[in-house]
């Protein structure tokens, strides 16, 4: 393993920078590299491995110290290709192996590749092939939300479809302040931020609690 790879994840807080963990995460970005010829895993024009480590892996693992270790399940809505649960997953072999990531995707052919991808890594992982407007009553430890769906159509799908959960995670873009600005005037939100480690216009939302806010022009109608 190339020391300055070590060194590109070693900047993550409470990663595990050890080398069959980093082997891993090599070994998944090949796999996306080579699924990606054929499916729309990220960008096409992301095709070299250390853009996907910056951009992918390594974003999607700086949410590890958030991710709540009190509960079994940690759930990703819409994972797509896999970004973050499957980072996430790799990481949690370390930490927590009895930590299982609940995976939620529409498309027959991402759950494909992301069982193809946990099976291996020998990753503890369940790919629900399933749109996660239609499951009801979940319970879970963490939420995990990237590149999904806006955050107040997410925010409502965790208010109607999640029974119990502990937190939820949101990566904020480069327009992130304006859209949780937004979201605060329909929303009483109990959260937490810090700086994202790949972008210094984004950020990393970490919320307890949601309440969506009674207005009074709603009793008018």
């Amino acid at each position: 393993m190339d020391n300055v790879i070590l060194n590109s994840y070693s900047k993550i807080p409470k990663l595990d920078v050890s080398r069959e963990t980093c082997n891993d995460l090599e070994t998944l970005i090949t796999m996306i590299q080579e699924k990606n010829k054929k499916l729309n895993i990220i960008s096409k024009k992301m095709h070299v491995k250390e853009a996907i480590r910056e951009r992918h892996i390594i974003d999607s693992a700086q949410i590890i110290d958030f991710v709540n270790l009190n509960y079994n399940t940690t759930c990703d809505l819409g994972t797509g290709g896999g970004m973050p649960g499957l980072i996430v997953a790799v990481v949690m072999k370390k930490i927590k192996k009895s930590m299982r990531i609940n995976l939620y995707e529409k498309s027959y052919h991402k759950c494909a590749f992301l069982k193809e991808v946990s099976k291996k890594l020998n990753l503890n992982t369940e790919i629900i092939h399933k749109d996660i407007y239609t499951v009801k009553n979940i319970e879970t430890g963490t939420i995990m939300s990237r590149a999904f769906k806006p955050m107040p159509a997410v925010l409502n799908i965790v208010n109607e479809n999640f029974k119990q959960y502990k937190n939820i995670i949101f990566f904020m873009g480069n327009k992130g302040r304006k859209i949780l600005n937004d979201v605060l005037q329909d929303w009483d939100l109990d959260f937490e931020e810090k700086k994202s480690l790949t972008n210094k216009d984004s950020f990393i939302l970490n919320i307890k609690k949601i309440k969506k806010k009674i207005h009074e022009d709603n009793f008018n109608h």
